[in-house]
């Protein structure tokens, strides 16, 4: 079935680094605006940084600098790397794809960062 597959969350040291990879199945991914999300406990899901089908992207003031998106559309795969990690990054991660006819969302990877 249609499904979105996050991958790579963990614990991690402040100042650390970590790569999310989302894998796409069953859709067209090529034309799906990709987002990465964020909810941490007790608060609401934020967009953390977008990538548009044609490549534009847009990041949350908090993350511009150290987390960069990318896209692979030969493999469906949208990736984000989070460099210089802060505790107050710690949330749940969320893949979403987008487009004009449905949004779809992964089921989400937890990122904790912590000494």
């Amino acid at each position: 079935q249609v499904q979105l597959v996050e991958s790579g969350g963990g614990l991690v040291q402040p100042g650390g680094s970590l790569r999310l990879s989302c894998a796409a199945s069953r859709i067209v991914f090529s034309i799906y605006d990709m987002n990465w999300y964020r909810q941490a406990p007790g608060k609401e899901r934020e967009l953390v940084v977008g990538i548009t089908s044609s490549g534009s992207t847009n990041y949350a003031d908090s993350v511009k600098g150290r987390f960069t998106i990318s896209r692979d559309n030969a493999k469906s795969t949208v990736y984000l790397q989070m460099t210089s990690l802060k505790p107050e990054d710690t949330a749940v991660y969320y893949c979403n794809a987008k487009s004009i006819y449905r949004g779809l969302w992964g089921q989400g990877t937890q990122v904790t960062v912590s000494l």
